[in-house]
């Protein structure tokens, strides 16, 4: 399966008996998923069937679908003037400007008075209903193919922006792996270096134990376990992209326990260089846990 973005947009429409359909999708970022409907008055019944539609579709986003359908002229239902009740608007009206001297009542003020143009409701056949129900569906499932290939082609290209990041990570890992402070003898003297420095300050201490703790010091500073986990969280990372589908979630997790041994790492770091490479790797988990936020 391909990596899919969570942003994307798509827009499909067609026409059926006269009447023109219109769908509009747009995605963002979201934790799970969820449809924000925005459909046509007279087409709430289809929102069920809208909702599972996207919900089959996608696992993570937060989906905006507006439906348009514009009637074919034939179909249009003649609106009702209640000219009595206008009548009496009206005459209303006329008093109060004399006796106020108010502005006159314009006609379009008066027509959009609650009760006085009504449109009657359209009277439409089951047949006619399931037609105009099965084109509207039809229409977004190809709005729904364009939201997928959309998502798709931004998955592909945040892969790409993933792939360096993972790379990156690797390259830092490694260059700490190889430190020379890491190697032993520099940590021989390392230890040398600190035992004679405490015997300088003070004749009394014992020089075995002195290198005893400093062999132990030495020793929970180590990295190995961090640079260990780092390895297998990178090819971890490369097996989730390379997999595809919704990896999101997954490759969430791997960049917050990216950062986690890169913190361990710095604290752990007897050596500048060290701590120089794990501040430079967290920056760029950093940069990659950003990109990942945006993945199905």
């Amino acid at each position: 399966m391909n990596l899919q973005s969570m942003t994307g947009f798509s827009r499909a429409a067609a026409e059926h008996d006269g009447a023109s359909i219109a769908w509009e999708l747009k995605s963002v970022n979201g934790k799970t998923i969820e449809a924000r409907l925005r459909l046509q008055q007279g087409f709430e019944r289809l929102e069920p069937l809208v909702r599972q539609l996207v919900q089959k579709r996608f696992s993570r986003g937060n989906i905006q679908a507006s439906l348009t359908v514009g009637r074919a002229a034939g179909t249009l239902v003649q609106p009702v003037i209640n000219e009595a009740f206008l009548k009496d608007l009206a005459g209303l009206a006329k008093r109060l400007e004399e006796q106020f001297g108010l502005a006159p009542a314009s006609a379009d003020g008066l027509l959009a008075l609650r009760g006085v143009l009504e449109i009657p409701e359209a009277t439409e056949t089951e047949e006619a209903r399931a037609a105009i129900d099965a084109a509207v569906l039809a229409v977004l499932e190809r709005a729904l193919d364009g939201l997928e290939q959309a998502r798709q082609a931004e998955g592909a290209a945040l892969k790409a922006v993933l792939s360096v990041h993972i790379g990156t990570i690797e390259v830092l890992v490694l260059r700490a792996e190889a430190d020379p402070s890491r190697e032993p003898a520099a940590i021989r003297a390392r230890i040398a270096e600190q035992v004679a420095l405490l015997m300088d300050a003070s004749a009394n201490l014992d020089e075995n134990r002195l290198h005893q703790e400093a062999a132990f010091l030495a020793t929970k500073a180590d990295i190995r376990e961090e640079i260990d986990r780092l390895k297998t969280h990178v090819a971890s990372a490369r097996a989730l992209l390379d997999g595809g589908g919704a990896v999101g979630r997954k490759l969430d997790f791997l960049a917050q326990e990216f950062n986690r041994e890169s913190n361990t790492l710095c604290s752990k770091s007897n050596a500048a260089t060290v701590t120089a490479i794990g501040l430079e790797l967290k920056a760029v988990v950093d940069q990659f846990r950003e990109q990942v936020q945006n993945l199905e």
